[in-house]
């Protein structure tokens, strides 16, 4: 297992790639002298004896409660175990790893007020695999993500459960067999721990991560459909598209045109083809595929920014002795950022779906009726289209904007909230079933080629219509699909597809 070194505040997009498939984290050590500081700088404050919101006050409506001094860590507990109230299925690992780091990283940062110690315990939990199970609901993306990040911390202070592989330990058993021991909580530690929005980053980030391998996917299947059509390659001349100038649309017509270049089957139709113009779905894939590159690039750019950012409440700042209060935990920004990604998987499953029922129709694709060689006797490929269709259709459901949504909570005090969590934690829903459709469509475009035999495609599309037969034989008399469907998505999923094409295509970064 790889390990990532974290740079609080200058972590590359690709190191929380990394992170999210399966690199562990530590902190360079040029931070632990500035988390010293910082929680020397709470101490200081402390002693000056005046009221700090969340260091000697109740929280939220109650901030005007002054708490007294022997009861500041009881303070800190009681605000964890409170708090961790979500409610659902645990969160996917990677996703609860990914949040572990990044909230590594904030505090690192040293404007958290947290113990080297503190910081320490959740790089170790880290690097030993030690999961906090984390219910997936419960956010409303302000005061931060406080109910999962409180299951998160929960687990610091020996409370909750943590994944050790497969199995799901009490808290305090995962840490001792570990070697590691639970912490008491110090003077504003735990709302630093739970406040933030780690969580809606952490899922954002991860829908990015699926939507960019998906985006990459469906180029390859977009490129074979054509293919199976006996399409045009004119539509991706540079000259239509510089013309236009957006990079994103720019780069997706180089790209299906380099996943083309060579074609004997587009070579034998170059001449005294009757057709005009190809159908949208091929056409116009520069145009869609091209915009959808051109937000996720955006929501990049803002989730990398949001990564590297301090979100919890209040802020310390050492060099004055300050606590400052305001609202960085408002994740109105990530929420933006996942209904960007929202949008774009949606268009990438909803062109592909396009392509899928055009290869079906004999009278738009000139191949055989649902792509059997028998049809009527056969039902080829007729459902997996319904299905492809039925997908859309959900994540077009899904699809409408999270952060439009607001609800007050906490006595109106949090009057105002950004729903990032939803808007976040619906992405890999939305990708799984996009990579189901381009999975259907790889099936689908590589049954249409094979009927133009002898002619072969591309050299990068033959070979991955190669790959894919050693996988899934061409489909002759119908047969049980679910073993087909679910071989085909695995290799989308899996990034076998994009590697399989064998060229470099562009992504988010």
């Amino acid at each position: 297992m790889t390990t990532v070194e974290l740079k609080p505040g200058h972590a590359p997009l690709a190191d929380w790639r990394a992170i999210y498939h399966g690199a562990s984290a530590r902190l360079d050590p040029a931070a632990w002298p500035i988390i010293a500081e910082s929680a020397a700088a709470v101490a200081r404050i402390l002693a000056r004896g005046a009221p700090v919101y969340g260091i000697n006050t109740g929280f939220g409506k109650l901030a005007s409660v002054r708490i007294d001094d022997q009861d500041l860590a009881t303070l800190q507990r009681n605000i964890v175990l409170s708090h961790a109230s979500g409610v659902g299925a645990p969160s996917p690992r990677r996703v609860i790893r990914l949040m572990m780091a990044l909230k590594l990283a904030s505090l690192a940062q040293g404007a958290s007020g947290v113990r080297p110690e503190t910081v320490a315990l959740l790089e170790a939990m880290l690097a030993a695999q030690l999961v906090p199970v984390v219910p997936c609901q419960g956010s409303v993306g302000a005061s931060g993500d406080l109910a999962p990040l409180s299951h998160m911390t929960a687990t610091l202070i020996g409370v909750g459960e943590i994944f050790v592989g497969e199995a799901r330990l009490p808290a305090a058993v995962a840490l001792r067999a570990a070697g590691l021991a639970p912490i008491a909580l110090g003077p504003k530690e735990g709302l630093a721990l739970l406040n933030g929005t780690q969580f809606s980053t952490a899922n954002a980030l991860a829908g990015l991560f699926e939507a960019e391998r998906l985006f990459q996917s469906a180029l390859v299947t977009g490129a074979l459909a054509t293919e199976a059509a006996k399409g045009s390659d004119t539509p991706f001349d540079p000259r239509i598209h510089a013309l236009r100038g957006h990079r994103g649309q720019i780069e997706t017509a180089d790209a299906l045109r380099a996943l083309m270049a060579g074609s004997p089957i587009r070579a034998s139709h170059l001449v005294d083809d009757i057709r005009v113009q190809d159908p949208y779905c091929l056409r116009c894939q520069p145009q869609v595929m091209g915009a959808a590159l051109d937000i996720l690039r955006q929501a990049a750019r803002t989730l990398e920014t949001e990564a590297n950012g301090v979100t919890d409440n209040p802020l310390i700042f050492p060099e004055t002795d300050e606590a400052l209060s305001g609202g960085n935990f408002h994740a109105e920004p990530v929420a933006f950022a996942a209904d960007i990604i929202a949008l774009a998987v949606c268009e990438i499953g909803s062109l592909a779906e396009r392509r899928i029922a055009m290869l079906v129709d004999p009278a738009l694709s000139g191949l055989p009726a649902f792509l059997t060689p028998k049809p009527g006797l056969n039902s080829g490929f007729m459902i997996p289209q319904v299905t492809a269709a039925a997908l859309v259709s959900e994540n077009k459901q899904r699809a409408y904007p999270a952060s439009v949504d607001s609800i007050p909570t906490s006595a109106n005090q949090e009057d105002h909230v950004s729903m990032a969590a939803h808007g976040a934690r619906r992405l890999l829903e939305m990708a799984a079933n996009a990579q189901a459709v381009i999975g259907i469509e790889l099936l689908a475009a590589a049954q249409g080629v094979d009927f133009h035999a002898p002619l072969r495609s591309s050299p990068a599309l033959d070979t991955v219509r190669g790959q894919l037969r050693a996988r899934v034989p061409a489909l002759g008399d119908d047969r049980y699909f679910h073993p087909d469907l679910e071989a085909a998505t695995e290799i989308v999923r899996s990034g076998e597809l994009v590697d399989w094409a064998g060229l470099s295509l562009p992504g988010v970064e």
